[in-house]
């Protein structure tokens, strides 16, 4: 841990990096005042600005859940693969992006097919009219696909001599329309009830004992179990990819699997809260998580060392130094191209508007790294030999 704050919080927020902007700690202070926080707030060494909470931020509570504090991609994470590959050459990679790129719609596309059911989530404990319901036609067709923003699939070579594949993807559309739906309702109840957090805090909270909370959390959990199915199908055909250009040569090995924007039931000093995660990753003892670096920059594969004063929590990634337009202002074009090609890595750098998802958008993944020894251990690192961003 680097520094706490006391001074105008209900309890304390505990920083795990020196470069946190103002806005953020603005955003942990109104976290910090909620009526129902529970022993403190945590920001990871990614922590930067979010809506209503930071990115990077633990936020325990008792007895309500608020959905800005999960985001509006429920369930987005990574997943990561160890092949038994112990080398690929250029022409080799070429071969396999230009044939994942056919397989996995990015950005906004989506298949044209319907995917089989058998892939997606059981519907089974949500509402009969909410909004998975709705959605669950158009899902179907876009489970399998990678999304747009800082969503990637990248190739990797190991500090351990192996191939790895990774995948950062979320819910999608579905996603989106559950947190939402949510937030509204939760905003339109908080202002009936003259509550304290007010609508400009963008915290808007539904007790856990209504309709609506129990709602939003079956459906949430729903788009965390779709996120999970998306990564998956998409690693299966990334898996066949593979298999088609190198042939028995590749093996999986393991797989590795984690999210990063949701909210559950956990213990924590005794007592039982809902931890809402908002880019941050869980670290309990012993468990393998992942977190990755910019398209220039490592990645790693860690084993949480149980921390409770992060609420068993890490960052999720490096985090971002600059917003989107931000980059695209100030970036360098040509010196991001020229790094990245100088590393020999094959990047989605191509255009001024490319320059959001730049190495230079995001902190300095080894300073992350320094600042969480106390949450993590690094198991493997992994460098980038190339990138499909959404």
């Amino acid at each position: 841990m680097i520094q706490v704050i006391t001074e105008g919080c209900k309890v304390p927020i505990k920083i795990w990096l020196n470069d946190v902007e103002p806005t953020a700690i603005q955003q942990a202070r109104n976290l910090a005042n909620l009526p129902f926080v529970f022993k403190h707030v945590a920001l990871m060494p990614d922590c930067h600005q979010g809506y209503g909470m930071p990115i990077g931020g633990v936020l325990a509570t008792q007895g309500v859940i608020v959905p800005n504090a999960v985001g509006v991609d429920i369930g987005c994470g990574m997943c990561a693969i160890k092949t038994s590959l112990t080398g690929i050459n250029i022409d080799e990679i070429k071969q396999v992006m230009s044939r994942i790129r056919e397989l996995v719609p990015l950005g906004f596309d989506h298949h044209d097919k319907a995917q089989d059911e058998n892939l997606m989530p059981s519907l089974e404990h949500v509402p009969e009219n909410g909004v998975v319901k709705r959605q669950y036609t158009a899902a179907k067709k876009q489970i399998g696909t990678l999304g747009g923003g800082n969503h990637f699939i990248e190739i990797q070579k190991g500090s351990d001599g192996h191939i790895w594949v990774m995948v950062h993807s979320g819910s999608r559309n579905i996603g989106l329309k559950v947190a939402d739906h949510y937030n509204r309702i939760a905003t339109q109840l908080n202002e009936r009830w003259h509550s304290s957090v007010t609508k400009n805090m963008d915290l808007a909270f539904l007790p856990i004992e209504t309709h609506e909370a129990k709602d939003y959390f079956a459906e949430m959990q729903y788009c965390v179990d779709f996120a999970f199915a998306n990564r998956k199908l998409m690693m299966e055909n990334i898996k066949s990819v593979f298999v088609k250009a190198m042939g028995e040569e590749f093996t999986k090995i393991d797989f590795i699997n984690i999210a990063h924007n949701y909210a559950r039931w956990e213990s924590h000093f005794w007592t039982n809260v809902i931890v809402h995660r908002k880019g941050a990753t869980s670290a309990r003892e012993g468990e393998i998580g992942i977190i990755p670096g910019s398209q220039g920059t490592k990645s790693y594969i860690v084993r949480g060392k149980g921390n409770a004063e992060s609420f068993q929590s890490c960052s999720h990634g490096a985090g971002r130094s600059l917003g989107r337009k931000q980059a695209q202002r100030e970036l360098n074009l040509e010196v991001e191209i020229c790094n990245l090609n100088e590393q020999g890595i094959l990047h989605s750098i191509r255009f001024l508007k490319d320059l959001d998802e730049a190495p230079g958008a995001y902190k300095d993944i080894q300073v992350v790294m320094e600042n969480q020894r106390d949450l993590v251990d690094i198991l493997v690192e992994l460098s980038p030999l190339a990138v499909i961003k959404g």
